[in-house]
C-alpha cells in the first residue's frame, strides 16, 4: 500500500492528476463556507444547531448532502444532487425514449450530447431548487438587507448565487473526471461525508463516559464492517470461456481456456447514490411549500422512518437491477464471445449463452443488493432509537459510499501505474 502510494507521485502524469483532484476538492469545501451575499449566516446556522423538529427531518437530509453548506446558506447550498437528478432522469429516459438509447449506443460523441443533455436539465432544476431555497429561508424568518434596495433585487442575487453555485459543483466534478482521478460526483459525496465526521464525533462523545463508549463502538462496528464491503465490491463471479483453435493464414490460433469476470456488486454504489437522490427529492419539493403541513409531513415521513426504510431497500435493489442492466449487457456479450470464436462449455453460442449470463448475473446482483441494502438501512434504524449524530452522518450508506469511492479510485490509481510498470496498491 505504501509503495503504491509512493509510485504514485513518481509518475509526474499521475501525480499532477491527483494533485489536481486535492485542489479542486478544497476548492468545492472553500465555496461551501462562502454565504450567499445578503444572507444572514446565523439564521440557518440557529435552525440546525437547535432541536427543531423540521431540521430533524426533511432540512437534516438537505444539509447532509450538501455537505453541511446548507447551515451556512452558502453559494453551494444546492450541492451536487440536481446534477445527479439529472442523471438520474436521463439514465432511466434511456430505457424508455429510443433516440436516447440510439444515442448512448453511439460511442463518445453520443456521450457527448447526452452530457450537454444533462447540463441542460441540472440548469433548469438549480433554478427551481433555487427559487424554492429562496422560500425556504424566507419561511424561516431570514431576512434580506442592503442598502435601501428593493427586495426584489436580493431574490433574484439569491437565486442567480444559489444556481451558479450548482453549475459551478458540476463543472467541478466534470473536471475532476475529465482531468483528475477518480468520478468527480462521487469524490464531492465523498468530500461531503468527510466534512460533516469531524462534529459528528465530537457530538457523539459529549455524552460522558456512555457517549465515549458508544462511539468506540461505532468504530468497532466499521472496522468489522468495511472489509466485508471490501469483499463483496471485489468479489466476482468467473465464467469459463474457452476458444476454438482455427487457422489463420498458415498459423493456428485460439484453442486457450479463459475466463468472463462478472462483478459481484457490478453497479457499485450508485444504487445507493440514486436512491437516496430519489428519497431526497420530496424534501425539494417540500421548499416549494413551507407552510402546508401535509407536504412537510410527507417529506418528514419519506426522509426518516420505517416508510424511508422500505423504500430505501425496495429502491435499492430495484437500482441494482437497473444500473447493472445498463453497464453489462449479456446479448452484446454473447455476440461478441461469439464473433471471436469463443463459448462457454456446455452452452450454446449465441442466444442460450445469452441466457446463460444473464441467469449468472440475476443471481449474484440479488443478494449484493440485499447486503447494500441492509448495510444502509440498519444505521438508520439504530439511529432512530439513540439519536447519536456519528451514525446519521458515518452510517452504512456513508461507509458504503466511501468504500466504494476509494476502492474505484485506487482501481483508477493502480490501472495508471501499471501503464508506467510500476507496483500498484494490489499486489
Amino acid at each position: 500500500m505504501l509503495n503504491g502510494l509512493k509510485n504514485s507521485f513518481r509518475v509526474k502524469e499521475l501525480r499532477d492528476k491527483i494533485l489536481f483532484t486535492i485542489a479542486m476538492l478544497v476548492a468545492y469545501r472553500i465555496g461551501a463556507h462562502v454565504p450567499v451575499p445578503g444572507v444572514p449566516v446565523q439564521g440557518m446556522l440557529g435552525l440546525f444547531g437547535g432541536d427543531d423538529s423540521v431540521a430533524a427531518g426533511a432540512m437534516a437530509l438537505l444539509n447532509l448532502f450538501s455537505g453541511g453548506a446548507l447551515s451556512y446558506v452558502s453559494v453551494f447550498s444546492l450541492g451536487i444532487m440536481p446534477y445527479i437528478t439529472s442523471s438520474i432522469i436521463l439514465q432511466m429516459l434511456q430505457s424508455v425514449v429510443p433516440s436516447l438509447h440510439e444515442l448512448a449506443r453511439e460511442g463518445e460523441v453520443g456521450q457527448q450530447k447526452i452530457t450537454q443533455y444533462s447540463r441542460y436539465l441540472t440548469l433548469a432544476l438549480a433554478i427551481l431548487n433555487s427559487i424554492g431555497y429562496l422560500f425556504l429561508f424566507k419561511n424561516f424568518g431570514i431576512s434580506f438587507t442592503g442598502a435601501g434596495a428593493p427586495e426584489i433585487i436580493f431574490d433574484i442575487m439569491v437565486v442567480g448565487t444559489l444556481t451558479a453555485g450548482a453549475m459551478l459543483i458540476m463543472w467541478i466534478g466534470e473536471l475532476i473526471t475529465q482531468r483528475g482521478i477518480g468520478n468527480g460526483m462521487s469524490l464531492i459525496i465523498f468530500a461531503n461525508i468527510m466534512a460533516g465526521l469531524p462534529q459528528a464525533i465530537i457530538s457523539s462523545m459529549q455524552g460522558g463516559t456512555m457517549g465515549v463508549i458508544f462511539t468506540v463502538i461505532i468504530f468497532l462496528v466499521i472496522l468489522i464492517v468495511i472489509p466485508l464491503i471490501v469483499f463483496i465490491e471485489r468479489g466476482q463471479r468467473r465464467i469459463p470461456v474457452q476458444f476454438a483453435k482455427r487457422v489463420v493464414g498458415r498459423r493456428l490460433m485460439g484453442g486457450q481456456s479463459t475466463y468472463l469476470p462478472i462483478k459481484v456488486n457490478t453497479a457499485g454504489v450508485v444504487p445507493i447514490i440514486f436512491a437516496s437522490a430519489l428519497l431526497y427529492f420530496p424534501a425539494q419539493l417540500a421548499v416549494f411549500f413551507p407552510g402546508v403541513g401535509w407536504v412537510q409531513a410527507v417529506a418528514g415521513a419519506l426522509s426518516s422512518g420505517w416508510i424511508n426504510w422500505i423504500l430505501n431497500v425496495v429502491l435499492i435493489v430495484f437500482f441494482a437491477y437497473f444500473y447493472t442492466s445498463m453497464v453489462f449487457n449479456p446479448d452484446d456479450t454473447a455476440d461478441n464471445l461469439k464473433k471471436q470464436g469463443g463459448f462457454i462449455p456446455g452452452v450454446r453460442p449465441g442466444k442460450a449463452t445469452a441466457a446463460y449470463i444473464k441467469n449468472a448475473l440475476n443471481k449474484i446482483t440479488l443478494p449484493s443488493a440485499i447486503f447494500l441494502a441492509v448495510i444502509a438501512i440498519v444505521p438508520s434504524i439504530v439511529f432512530s432509537f439513540t439519536n447519536n449524530q456519528l451514525i446519521q452522518s458515518f452510517g452504512g450508506t456513508s461507509i458504503l459510499i466511501m468504500v466504494g469511492v476509494v476502492l474505484d479510485t485506487i482501481a483508477k490509481v493502480e490501472s495508471q501505474l501499471k501503464m508506467y510498470d510500476y507496483d500498484g496498491f494490489f499486489m
